[in-house]
């Protein structure tokens, strides 16, 4: 049986972004982090009405070019950027299905909670992951009802370092245990 389309983008979109990819791939902003993010913005954009291939793609893109693990100006427009340079061959999205993605990543730092649907659902996937780093969202700074309803199940989650196997499989990845290492699935 062949892998759904989208399936096989997700795989080809990893692999590039790890090509270029400074950060260990188990890092506080690496691949089980962006695993987490795209379940619980799938769960929010199934309530909300959200673009799930947006979603999707901001799981992906949205840490991809951090350069350190703390502070990083400028690291969600970078992940933006990288988005734009696969855009047409791995990214297929029209204009404005591309700058949500786009501003999404840009601004997802930036503490903001009112816009449109697709941004707020990426921004509340990313917020409900922050217990990995040891700080706990507060309801108040959640965009959605939905995220909301969902931050005792993603906080707990983010705490306890779960790893969304099946996210990771339909990426093409395994983990490696020891060494933090990430490598393609035959």
């Amino acid at each position: 049986m062949d892998a759904p389309a989208e399936t096989l983008a997700a795989a080809a979109i990893l692999r590039e972004i790890l090509a270029g990819y400074s950060l260990p791939v188990r890092g506080a902003h690496g691949v089980v982090h962006w695993a987490r993010v795209l379940e619980n913005g799938a769960r929010i954009a199934a309530e909300t009405g959200a673009d799930a291939e947006i979603v999707a793609l901001f799981a992906l893109f949205h840490d991809a070019r951090r350069v350190n693990e703390a502070v990083d100006e400028g690291h969600g427009e970078r992940g933006g950027d990288l988005a734009r340079s696969l855009r047409g061959s791995l990214v297929r999205l029209d204009d404005a299905r591309f700058e949500l993605l786009y501003e999404a990543c840009r601004l997802h730092t930036d503490g903001l909670t009112t816009g449109d649907p697709t941004l707020l659902a990426c921004w509340d996937a990313d917020r409900l992951d922050l217990g990995r780093v040891g700080i706990r969202p507060k309801p108040e700074l959640l965009c959605t009802d939905a995220a909301r309803g969902l931050l005792t199940w993603a906080d707990a989650r983010a705490i306890e370092g779960h790893v969304p196997e099946a996210v990771l499989a339909s990426w093409g990845l395994r983990l490696g245990r020891e060494s933090g290492s990430a490598r393609e699935l035959a």
